[in-house]
């Protein structure tokens, strides 16, 4: 019997390696320019064209490479940041397994051209696909000059699933903006089809996340700060008014490195609890420094999940400077006696005179005598229903007696056996019986349910008209929305949105779709083109649902109105025919069953 086991040649393990480390051209960002600072760059050009899928380049001015060492990154686990296992406990730079450079080369061409620092003669290196095709002198400036072409030209599979040019150029700015955030001291630029996206200036940190998110975010910061034997945390988080659904802001770094972190996500939001609404994200920037024989920056690919040895202890640190950062700034309100209108407190006088308060009170009073009549009373006292007001049934009746519909139950099922009389309780809820017990519908909830599914489908096929604003509001992007809106803007414009731009990617709204006069322009705009950001969709069915709930609810049947049995009949019937019969578009629970059993229960 032959042997079956033989080893890869090595094209085939850099292509498999690849798989790995280089999954979208951001990748290759994210190499080039960590190498970039690893060599002491001052100064570091990214240019990218079809948003990586043509080329990439990254220059930089740092220490460069002699000819032997410009051959020998190209091969695996070459690397000049390790010599020893140990030395993995004690990592300061960003790539340190020697597997970018082979693992990019395995899947494009690439040309270098490089020169350290003090030579006249640089080296000019091409590569193809792991293949030198070429190396020779030449004169170039000092430092490295990457670039890289036609990226996974030679596995057509993984170039076929790239996403479109917006999609990846989004990526490449995510990549681009998480490096530039930890080294305010060094210069960036990242043009894009020749067209300048960054220009960032070395600057402080603070200086270089308003450089990076725009003049907006500087108004939403607040400082904070905490030094422990256990680790250093530094950075800014977002003032409560500054949080959002969507495109927060939210960016941890340890020793200079991106990192992923829900738990330490949780220890943020902890400190915000009661102070922003449910299922919304402040921003925040976070700088933690530890020692790094703490930490395991080895256990993905990508290295932005980290290991932490004590990320309890952390946690409780990090929680505590959060709150400290959000209550030193007076974002927790406070009593304030130093305003006008306090009590006026009268100046101690010694030659007035003080006395004891007493307490006046009635020995001979008994509470279970009338004061007209020496006998207890047995009458009831009147208006006695007004004793119960505001008294709620305790959640655990509620539950039992009025259950959500079972699962296995259709919409048929419900409301088989339906009785053709109805009962309107209090202009508020339609009563009438089914198959399984009392039926309970809140009639405005259902109507907002009815109107919405019928305008979406009347607004699918409608062209919408602007309505003028008459104080246009501006609205400031970050980078990368702004990739995003250049996208959706002609889909914003056919449903009546105008938006002019401003320059620095700032936009004043003149116009919005008539039907939604009131909204908070800046904040629908802003999560339409967050959404539009976070996932390759369209954006018109977001806004077709945000008008189609607004008409509902403005259109809808009110609280309190009398309706007829024909009304009743009506609304069921209508209501069950819907996609959604139990719950309204924003989650409210629009009906309820009292069972049958339930019923025969309470009346044994």
């Amino acid at each position: 019997m032959s042997d079956v086991i033989q080893l890869l040649p090595d094209s085939v393990a850099n292509q498999i390696a690849a798989g790995e480390v280089i999954q979208r051209p951001a990748s290759v960002i994210k190499e080039l320019v960590e190498n970039a600072v690893d060599a002491g760059a001052h100064h570091i050009d990214v240019l990218v064209t079809d948003a990586g899928r043509t080329a990439i380049q990254v220059i930089d001015d740092g220490k460069g490479m002699s000819e032997t060492d410009s051959r020998l990154a190209f091969e695996r686990h070459a690397t000049s940041k390790i010599r020893q296992a140990g030395d993995l406990f004690s990592l300061h730079t960003m790539g340190f397994r020697g597997e970018a450079l082979p693992s990019i080369a395995a899947v494009s061409q690439v040309e270098l051209k490089t020169r350290l620092r003090g030579e006249e003669i640089g080296t000019h290196l091409s590569i193809s696909a792991s293949r030198v095709t070429g190396q020779e002198p030449c004169s170039c400036q000092e430092g490295s000059n990457f670039l890289v072409e036609n990226l996974f030209f030679n596995v057509p599979a993984r170039r076929k699933f790239l996403k479109s040019n917006t999609t990846e150029l989004n990526n490449i700015i995510t990549a681009f903006q998480r490096i530039v955030l930890v080294y305010p001291e060094i210069a960036f630029t990242l043009r894009s089809n020749d067209v300048e996206v960054f220009n960032l200036p070395p600057s402080n940190i603070h200086q270089r996340i308003v450089d990076v998110f725009g003049r907006k975010i500087d108004q939403e910061l607040l400082p904070m700060g905490v030094k422990t034997t256990l680790c250093n945390i530094t950075g800014f988080v977002g003032k409560p008014e500054a949080a959002r659904k969507k495109g927060a802001r939210q960016f941890f770094f340890v020793n200079g490195r991106y990192m992923k972190h829900a738990y330490f996500n949780k220890a943020v939001q902890s400190a915000y609890e009661r102070l922003v609404p449910s299922g919304e994200q402040v921003p925040y920037f976070i700088y933690f420094e530890v020692s790094p024989e703490n930490i395991d920056v080895n256990i993905h690919p990508t290295k932005t999940e980290i290991k932490f040895e004590n990320e309890q202890a952390i946690w409780q640190i990090l929680a505590a400077a959060v709150k400290d950062a959000v209550g030193k700034f007076s974002e927790v309100p406070t009593i304030d006696f130093d305003t006008e209108g306090r009590p006026d407190i009268p100046v101690f006088n010694p030659s007035n005179a003080t006395y004891a308060p007493k307490v006046n009170y009635n020995p001979s009073y008994n509470p279970f005598r009338s004061q007209s009549s020496a006998k207890p009373s047995t009458a009831a006292p009147r208006n006695w229903e007004s004793l119960y007001d505001g008294i709620q049934r305790a959640p655990s009746q509620e539950n039992t007696i009025f259950p959500e519909a079972p699962s296995t139950e259709t919409s048929d099922d419900i409301i088989a056996e339906k009785s053709p009389a109805h009962y309107q309780y209090k202009g508020t809820y339609i009563m009438t019986a089914v198959k399984s017990g009392l039926m309970i519908i809140d009639q405005h909830r259902a109507h907002v349910r009815i109107l919405y599914e019928r305008y979406l489908e009347q607004l699918k096929s409608k062209h919408r008209f602007p309505q003028k604003e008459l104080f246009p509001e501006v609205v400031h992007f970050s980078q990368s929305e702004a990739v995003a809106l250049k996208r959706v803007l002609p889909e914003m414009t056919a449903l009546g949105f105008e938006l002019t731009d401003m320059g620095d990617n700032s936009y004043a709204v003149n116009a919005i779709p008539a039907g939604l006069e009131g909204v908070n322009v800046a904040k629908l705009v802003t999560d339409m083109v967050s959404s539009a950001s976070e996932r390759e969709t369209s954006v018109v069915d977001e806004i077709n649902r945000s008008l189609a709930l607004r008409l509902a609810r403005s259109a809808a049947i009110p609280q309190g109105q009398v309706l007829g049995n024909e009304e009743m009949e009506n609304i069921i019937n209508e209501l069950f025919a819907c996609g959604n019969v139990n719950y309204t578009p924003d989650g409210k629970r629009i009906l309820a069953i009292f069972r049958q059993q339930d019923i025969e229960h309470l009346l044994k």
